[in-house]
Parts: structure tokens; sequence; C-alpha cells
């Protein structure tokens, strides 16, 4: 006999942690902000047609201090990676981050200068969704996936120990990998260690250094600091190169 049995008609036993994600789940509310061509599918997902209300996400917020998730519906311009890193850390938290559609993932089909390579450059992403731009019922699909993710996510304190057991699961994975190296003298059959989705961009994944000096930040928690310094760092010296180009077309 459990302790369900025992309790009155109308009753519900949970977690405090259980009912907090529940609460969090139905109520998501996203902020009011579109980049590109995929804002127009985010718009249509939030009409009457598909009805993102009935997740509990009809109100998008034009203020980020009310908003707790982010979709990042677009390619991300230079210039406007700035804003979107305020519009962020505006947000309080628990916050979450959805990079819809390809351009806002990789940087899809501009791959130059001007356009971010992936949007977990800037801000770390929770769900990847692919497209060009994907319809409104791949956004659904995005959407109750993260909210499968809020529903397992700890509370408090068991957040914070279990960051710091990923990291040491990732540590030991390395370990392993370096010793089979050092065995068989091979290095190229052997699989690259499994990193959760926004932990390391693509830009220090394949750069010996840049990954090593990521690793060094994420052991003292300064990832995220690393992470805007060094872009704002690729911005500065863009501008300082545009600047040079315009000096010598100027020069007679």
């Amino acid at each position: 006999m459990g302790l369900e049995e025992k309790v009155p008609t109308g009753i519900l036993l949970a977690s405090v942690e259980k009912l907090v994600n529940w609460s969090r789940t139905s109520s998501l509310w996203p902020a009011t902000f579109g980049l590109a061509c995929c804002a127009i599918e985010m718009m249509t997902t939030g009409a009457a047609r598909y009805d993102m209300g009935r997740f509990g996400m009809e109100v998008f917020r034009a203020s980020p201090r009310q908003a707790d998730l982010m979709i990042v519906a677009g390619r991300v311009s230079q210039k406007m990676a700035p804003v979107l890193r305020q519009i962020y850390d505006q947000m309080p938290e628990p916050k979450w981050v959805l990079s819809m559609g390809v351009c806002a993932s990789s940087g899809g089909m501009f791959n130059n200068y001007a356009i971010v390579q992936g949007v977990d450059h800037i801000v770390p992403v929770d769900i990847y969704l692919p497209g060009c731009p994907p319809r409104p019922e791949m956004l659904l699909d995005a959407i109750l996936r993260l909210h499968e993710k809020i529903k397992d996510e700890p509370l408090g304190a068991k957040r914070a120990s279990q960051k710091k057991l990923e990291l040491q699961k990732l540590e030991v994975q390395k370990l392993a990998v370096q010793k089979v190296e050092e065995h068989s003298g091979a290095t190229q059959d052997l699989p690259a260690p499994r990193l959760r989705p926004g932990v390391m961009p693509s830009s220090f994944r394949f750069n010996k250094a840049r990954r090593k000096s990521w690793e060094q930040a994420a052991e003292r928690g300064e990832a995220e600091q690393l992470r805007v310094r060094e872009h704002m760092e690729h911005l500065l010296s863009l501008n300082a190169q545009q600047r040079d180009t315009d000096q010598k077309e100027e020069r007679p």
C-alpha cells in the first residue's frame, strides 16, 4: 500500500523539482525577436492555425525582462550580434535559446564576413532547428523537445553539481582518448569527444590553441566571457582591416 492510496481524493503528490519544471514548460514566454525570413514562420506558428497558446506560449513579450525563451529566427549579422547578446543578458534566469533555421545555427548560405557563422558564438543554444526556413510544425516539434529538456533539469545546487559532473566526464573522456592514442599511435580512427550543444563554438573546437583556452576558461567558469570577448576582438579586427583597405583605395 503506497502513500497515494492514503491521501484524500483530489490531492496529487509530486516533488518540488517536478512541479517547478512543469510550471516552466507550461508558461514559456518567448521574446519578440525576429531577424529574417524565419520570423515569418514563427509568426505563423503563433497564429490561429497552429496556435502556440495550447502550450501556454501565446504571449510574445516585448520586454526581455518578462521573457524566458529566445527564438533566434534567421541569420545574425555582425552588427546585430551585440544587440542579441544584450537582450539575452537582460532576460532573467532560467532562460533558454532556440536556434531556428540553418542560418542562425551555422550561417547557412551566408558564408561571409558579415554574418555570424552560428549564433552559439554569441549565446549558448539549447535546441538547434534545421530548415530554410523550417515549417511551423518543425518549430512546434522543437519547442516540445525543449519542454522535455526543461522537465529533466535539476534545481538549485543540483543544477551546478550536474554541470560540474558533465565537465568531469568530458575530462575523463579526453584522458581515455589520450591513453588510447599513446598505446596505438593512431588518431584518425578515434571518435571526437561528444560535446553538449552550445558548450563550445566550432571556431574553438578545431584549433588546438583556442580549444585549450576554452577548456581553461570553462574550468574557471568564464566560458561565456571568453566567447563574447573573442567575438568582439574579431569585430575590431574586421573594422581595422576595412579601414586599411579604405585608406589604400584613397591613396593616389
